[in-house]
């Protein structure tokens, strides 16, 4: 059985407990006041006295805390509120020294008129002092609980926006990745037609695999290799002999969480700043790895150059600032991105995510490895 004080509960053996306590402290400083003035009752006088008193509010408290609820006291203050919190604290506290002094009369020789004046004398002040007690303990969990409710609104709130500003970053992707797709299509109808029909089929492909695969904002690298091996056969059916891919994995980070269609973009700068805008081959090598508690993937290129700058990753285009963007809004500080130069020639793009596995589709497809 529990005891119902607000919007919160509290088991009946405890709230009893609690109570008790206060009885039996006013029990021992009544006895030590008389004490002191050279007259005493027995212990279990005082303990009688002070039960009645006590267990009297105890019954009445869910009453005082319904009432404080009705007529809460705001601040800042102002009088004109005060008078019915003021009403109800001297109603309540009347009714517990009405209480008070008929139990009494079942213990004590005299009346109901003799022991309701002993009531008042002795114990008016002390209940007034205890119904504006239990007036403030109940507007202090009243503030608790709107200040918990309002930070779990603003973290929700929060939270959706963080949700929302990754949706966007990630549907700026998509038309950019079509349109240079659609474009390359375009220019091999002129040239060469059965592989514009091929690009055709592994774009259908590709984002048929994209809307069933990435529906949240995280997936499995596995996934997400899926997703990349159908944008590369786009690419090699595009560059034909002139590009090459290369994909090295550890098998144990296959399970941990990326952002979804987070290596596309990376890949498509790597394509366009290389093969895409200087003569000869290249070679696309995507590699993933495990170092403690971070996830390590590199994206490199052999056929392009970092352009002088006070960033290194000016001129690479949406895709990297995008990449960065979400980075920051999933994971803050605990993720990195950034564009080193390789030795002789080509540049690097090195992510570093949290390692955290999750759980995958039961048949997650093969990854293949070029």
């Amino acid at each position: 059985m529990k005891v119902r004080l607000g919007s919160t509960e509290i088991g009946l053996a405890r709230y009893l407990g609690l109570w008790s306590v206060v009885a039996l402290v006013f029990a021992v400083q009544g006895y030590l006041r008389d004490d002191l003035s050279g007259h005493t009752w027995s212990v279990s006088d005082y303990l009688r006295w002070s039960a009645i008193q006590w267990y009297t509010w105890a019954a009445l408290t869910p009453l005082v805390f319904r009432l404080a609820a009705s007529y809460p006291v705001r601040v800042p203050l102002r009088l004109r509120e005060l008078w019915m919190p003021l009403l109800a604290s001297l109603g309540v506290t009347a009714l517990a020294l009405m209480i008070g002094a008929m139990v009494s009369t079942f213990f004590e020789p005299s009346g109901l008129a003799e022991q309701w004046r002993q009531f008042v004398g002795q114990h008016a002040a002390t209940g007034m002092l205890t119904c504006w007690a239990l007036f403030t303990i109940q507007q202090a969990m009243r503030f608790r609980e709107e200040t918990t409710r309002r930070e779990l609104e603003a973290s929700r709130l929060a939270a959706e926006l963080a949700q929302s500003r990754l949706q966007v970053l990630r549907t700026q992707l998509q038309p950019h990745f079509l349109f240079n797709t659609m474009h390359a299509i375009a220019t091999l109808l002129h040239e060469d037609v059965p592989s514009a029909e091929d690009m055709l089929l592994r774009l259908s492909d590709l984002l048929r695999a994209f809307l069933e695969d990435c529906r949240g904002q995280e997936i499995t690298l596995r996934q997400e290799l899926v997703l990349l091996n159908l944008y590369l056969g786009i690419q090699r059916a595009r560059f034909k002999d002139r590009l090459a891919t290369r994909i090295y994995v550890d098998p144990g980070t296959l399970r941990c969480a990326v952002p979804s269609l987070i290596l596309q973009p990376i890949v498509e700068n790597a394509i366009r700043h290389g093969i895409g805008a200087r003569v000869g081959e290249d070679c696309i090598e995507v590699e993933s790895r495990r170092e403690g508690d971070a996830l390590c993937i590199e994206v490199r290129n052999r056929n392009s150059t970092l352009e002088a700058g006070p960033s290194p990753s000016s001129g690479h285009g949406i895709g990297l600032s995008n990449t960065a963007l979400r980075l920051q809004e999933l994971y803050g500080d605990a993720a990195q991105v950034r564009l080193d130069m390789l030795w002789p020639q080509g540049v690097a793009c090195r992510l570093r995510l949290p390692f955290r596995e999750i759980e995958e589709p039961d048949e997650a497809p093969e990854v293949a490895s070029a």
